[in-house]
């Protein structure tokens, strides 16, 4: 249970050989969410749980969703403005409610930000030969190696050059990102604004459509949801579980923002920049969200979306034969998600740095380059890990762990928020979260509400991956803590001065 001083946290960020460089500013920030938040959530992710779970209402899902990570990046704003050093939640929860619950956070950021980005690489694979099979070009998916394995060459590749461009440097990444960000919004506006004329009101009735069975994979236990599953439900779609199950869903859309605060060590005058970068580019996205899902929803029905093999934004715009936007979306979602990996890359060797930097994780991998200030091998080891990952395995599985990941670093950096407050009762703060203790356990509740309505199975998959992390820290972490040592000598000495 012991915790690590804001004071230590400040003095780490100096270290000559383990600092960032700060570089960042409220536009860099707030592009850094768009870039990160525009992607799966709004090309596929919401037609896919409108077509599956909710229907049209799935515009208050992602209103639903929205506001609950409204709460809790207040509760990020906070502390980030408190503590502005790299590790987001984990170093937030370091500082308050100790260094179990800290490694446990830093666990689930690596799981969250892992599984997204190999996930989001396979799927830019999968959009790539969308775009190769407009221009006429036949290029195979998969390359055989050595006829042992097959590989996704394309994810492989993309993560290959977004590792190379984070080593050379974080304020280029965020330029490079900026222009693909701007182009990709430019785009779901142009989306906005021509599905507007196909929309027809009669696809919004019901809104909230009637509470069926389950069909398919829904109707076993493992994949209804735990809530459901406890409570003695019978495994269903729509209705008010649809769509709640549907906000748990398209949650996955707003996972940006809490990797945005991971950059708080890269950021030029962080107590404030960094809550007014966040908060401006979730108002950017959540307006975008809406927009988008009220369209796709009153373009078609929602039972034609459910009948497609894998529902998309680009779905309604061929159903309604607008062929030809189809195939712009799609070159805008390959765009999309090159941003979305791009930020998850740096965001996850952030986290791994700063768990390394405490001496969590092995210390040499937060040694940064003198002249970048950057950590180079540690960056370069998450490509390599992602790219594997994306390359050679199914990924498919790992979309709700994505969710759980983030939805439990949410729930406690938002308790962590009543820690703060009494431990610190006289630190000044350029942001302060709010209608305390109200809004903070509001944000928990939500979190944690969201959370019961993913899958049993995805529960199952989360305790497991906890249950490895466990492990590693009682074999490893726990003994090599940097505060531990720092304890430990503190105590050896004053024992050896009462002798």
């Amino acid at each position: 249970m012991r915790t690590k001083s804001i004071e230590a946290s400040l003095a780490d960020s100096h270290s000559e050989e383990r600092s960032l460089k700060r570089s960042l500013g409220v536009w860099d920030l707030a592009i850094m969410g768009v870039a990160v938040a525009v992607g799966a959530g709004i090309f596929s992710v919401g037609a896919k749980a409108a077509a599956n779970n909710a229907g049209p209402s799935i515009t208050i899902g992602f209103l639903l969703a929205a506001v609950t990570c409204g709460l809790a990046i207040m509760a990020y704003a906070e502390f980030a403005s408190s503590v502005p050093v790299a590790g987001s939640a984990y170093t937030f929860t370091y500082a308050t409610l100790g260094e179990l619950l800290a490694w446990i956070i830093g666990w689930d950021l690596i799981l969250e930000m892992l599984s997204a980005s190999a996930v989001i690489a396979s799927y830019w694979g999968v959009y790539l030969q969308e775009v190769v099979n407009i221009w006429g070009w036949d290029i195979p998916p998969k390359l055989s190696i050595f006829g042992l394995f097959d590989l996704n060459w394309a994810a492989f590749f993309i993560v290959a050059v977004l590792t190379t461009l984070l080593v050379l440097g974080t304020k280029l990444s965020s330029r490079v990102s900026a222009v693909l960000t701007i182009l990709k919004v430019a785009t779901v506006l142009f989306v906005i604004v021509v599905g507007a004329f196909f929309v027809k009101a009669s696809n919004y009735t019901p809104f909230i459509p009637p509470s069926q069975p389950a069909q398919d994979s829904g109707t076993d236990a493992w994949h209804q949801s735990l809530f459901s599953f406890m409570s003695g439900a019978e495994p269903s779609m729509y209705g008010v579980f649809g769509l709640l199950a549907g906000a748990s869903i398209v949650f996955f859309a707003f996972i940006g923002f809490d990797v945005v605060a991971t950059s708080a060590e890269e950021v030029k005058n962080p107590k404030k920049n960094l809550p007014r970068g966040i908060f401006l580019g979730l108002g950017i996205v959540t307006v975008l969200y809406l927009s988008v899902s009220l369209v796709i929803t009153g373009m078609v029905s929602y039972k034609d979306l459910a009948a497609a093999e894998t529902p998309s934004l680009a779905t309604a715009f061929v159903l309604v034969g607008a062929d030809w936007a189809a195939q712009i979306i799609s070159i805008s979602i390959l765009l999309g998600f090159t941003t979305v990996i791009l930020v998850l890359l740096m965001g996850l060797a952030r986290v791994l740095f700063s768990m390394s930097r405490d001496g969590l994780l092995p210390r040499s991998w937060s040694i940064t380059s003198e002249k970048r200030k950057t950590p180079i091998r540690l960056q370069i080891g998450v490509g390599i890990a992602v790219a594997l990952l994306a390359g050679l395995t199914n990924v498919d599985w790992l979309e709700e762990m994505i969710n759980i990941g983030t939805l439990s670093a949410f729930v406690l950096v938002s308790l962590s928020i009543l820690v703060l407050r009494k431990k610190y009762p006289n630190r000044e703060l350029a942001y302060r979260m709010p209608w305390s203790p109200f809004l903070p356990i509001l944000s928990a509740v939500l979190c944690f509400w969201l959370m019961l309505n993913l899958s049993t199975l995805t529960w199952l998959r989360f305790a497991i991956w906890l249950a490895i992390g466990l492990a590693i820290y009682f074999l490893y972490s726990r003994r090599n803590s940097r505060l531990g040592k720092e304890r430990a000598s503190y105590t050896e000495i004053l024992g050896a001065e009462l002798k």
